[in-house]
């Protein structure tokens, strides 16, 4: 990963796609001064270090960036020196450039590898049990089947979100809508998306990738803004139960 992030142009891809996700190869070669096979092969290079992922949409290709990792190096390396003064701009800084770019980015799409088979992380994920070990300490309730409900329940015994099961197919799809009753600034949004897709990986036994794809938040940006901060939160902590049958935060 550290490899990848070296070279300026890798870093200045990952800048482009920061500032507008989803973006087609034609759109990320125009503002670098490089041939289309040198930004191929960088953006093969990022893709290999899961700093991005790619969907593909009709006939195009879109790159998206992952934010799971980053998350990842920061815990590990940064947030210890990090001073309250500084995560304050930090933030300040994030906000105002989100509400800027909100417009022109109609997907998060956050991706990680976990160490299980895809029926471990499908059950992970709709066990009240584990689910409250990694997901805030809130707890998924349902009865998994399509057409109905769910809600996300702490342990305070409030409701936090409640949704839809639109389309399921374990352990390997699963598409819910999503709504925060619970907080001011989106108890009135609409529902917006959220897929899972687990795959096993195909060179390596034994490896899961789960990615995770909000969309159709137009009408719902503060719910948006909560997901995108917080399921790279999620992921990393289905991750580290799964390998580790640990937290990855303290209670």
């Amino acid at each position: 990963m550290f490899k990848a992030l070296a070279d300026p142009s890798r870093r200045t891809l990952l800048d482009l796609l920061h500032a507008t996700d989803g973006r087609t190869l034609n759109d990320l070669c125009t503002p670098l001064q490089m041939s289309r096979f040198g930004v191929m092969k960088h953006l093969n290079i990022l893709e290999e270090a899961n700093l991005i992922t790619t969907r593909k949409v009709g006939r195009e290709k879109l790159h998206y960036l992952n934010s799971v990792p980053i998350r990842q190096i920061y815990d590990r390396w940064v947030s210890k020196y990090a001073e309250p003064w500084a995560i304050e701009l930090t933030s300040l800084k994030n906000e105002l450039e989100r509400e800027t770019n909100m417009e022109n980015k109609p997907r998060h799409v956050n991706r990680i590898a976990i160490k299980a088979t895809p029926e471990q992380v499908w059950q992970a994920f709709t066990d009240p049990a584990k689910t409250s070990k990694f997901w805030y300490n809130c707890a998924i309730r349902s009865n998994w089947e399509f057409g109905s409900s769910f809600e996300l329940w702490n342990r305070e015994e409030k409701k936090l979100a409640n949704g839809i099961i639109l389309e399921m197919s374990p352990p390997h799809k699963l598409v819910m809508s999503w709504q925060f009753p619970a907080f001011p600034d989106t108890a009135s949004e609409s529902p917006s998306r959220i897929t899972w897709e687990i795959d096993s990986h195909t060179e390596l036994d034994g490896i899961t990738l789960v990615t995770v794809v909000h969309d159709e938040f137009e009408q719902a940006i503060n719910t948006a803004k909560i997901l995108e901060m917080g399921l790279p939160i999620v992921l990393s902590g289905m991750k580290t139960l799964l390998e580790t049958g640990s937290t990855l935060t303290n209670d």
